[in-house]
């Protein structure tokens, strides 16, 4: 067995993985105490979590994402711009149209591409999932109702949850300032509310305008991120849905930008952002 993986640490707007391929190694069975290794960001690599990218015959490639926790989600809207700029860049695909594959399902990605290197990447986030059973929350009565702007309330604070999945859960809530006190005391408290079984990402939103947010997230296994792409997907359906916001957003993260647009005819949301590889490297494995 190998001494040491190949990894490539990237980001997306902030939000950084390690990003391991399955294609030049064979990587480890057990992926998640790879990734709660990996991660750390003072013994290991540092990130939000692993990313690793596998062959597959669906697809030009699969991804499977790890929190920094271990635990396993079925989407990262960043890590997959990331994957599609990985598979283009290191040779596994040179098409400018990608497919991948995850766990919330296949998803086509269009590549900018600029001096042979992928620099921004649109990806068709497909269709949001609104009816409670889908996300899964019990937050409301009716299982298979949306649920819009329901009141919550955590620690005294009354606020207003409107739940989105985007392959993974969302609870959107709009507020005058996203405080440190909401994003790292409330979000905590609302993604291991038992109220949603599966846990839950948290937004925490400021409107600016009509076409413009400023996001803070609290994600599921990885607490603050500096950017959430489904979350940002999230965000603009729950603009739509609460009435704060257009079907075209450009959406301000700790960590950059992203542009999304949410379509009236597919009924898909669209997500265009940057991915950027920061350096690669050697992990070594026990001996």
């Amino acid at each position: 067995m190998a001494k040491s993986l190949q990894f490539t640490k990237m980001h997306g707007a902030g939000n950084d993985y390690v990003y391991m391929s399955g294609f030049s190694q064979t990587l480890p069975l057990d992926l998640p105490s790879l990734a709660t290794q990996v991660s750390d960001r003072r013994f290991g690599i540092g990130g939000d979590g692993l990313i690793a990218i596998l062959p597959t015959d669906k697809a030009d490639a699969r991804m499977r994402m790890f929190n920094a926790d271990g635990s396993e989600s079925e989407m990262c809207g960043n890590g997959i711009r990331c994957v599609a700029k990985y598979v283009y860049d290191h040779g596994i695909a040179k098409n400018k149209s990608l497919k991948i594959e995850t766990g919330a399902g296949i998803l086509s990605l269009e590549l900018t591409v600029e001096n042979g290197l992928v620099s921004q990447v649109t990806v068709d986030m497909g269709e949001p999932r609104l009816n409670a059973e889908q996300i899964p929350t019990t937050l409301g009565a009716n299982p298979q109702a949306n649920v819009v702007s329901h009141p919550i309330e955590v620690l005294g604070h009354r606020l207003f949850a409107t739940c989105v999945s985007m392959g993974n859960p969302h609870c959107v809530i709009f507020v005058p300032e996203a405080t440190d006190e909401l994003v790292l005391t409330v979000g905590p408290l609302i993604e291991r509310d038992d109220r949603f079984p599966k846990r839950t990402n948290v937004e925490f939103v400021e409107v600016l305008a009509r076409g413009e947010v400023r996001q803070r997230t609290w994600e599921r296994g990885s607490g603050e991120t500096w950017a959430c792409g489904t979350g940002a997907s999230a965000v603009c359906v729950a603009g739509v849905l609460t009435g704060n916001t257009d079907r075209h957003i450009l959406n301000n993260l700790l960590g950059g930008q992203l542009r999304l647009h949410w379509d009236e005819t597919s009924n898909h949301v669209f997500m265009t952002g940057p991915a950027v590889e920061v350096f690669s490297g050697l992990w070594p494995l026990p001996s």
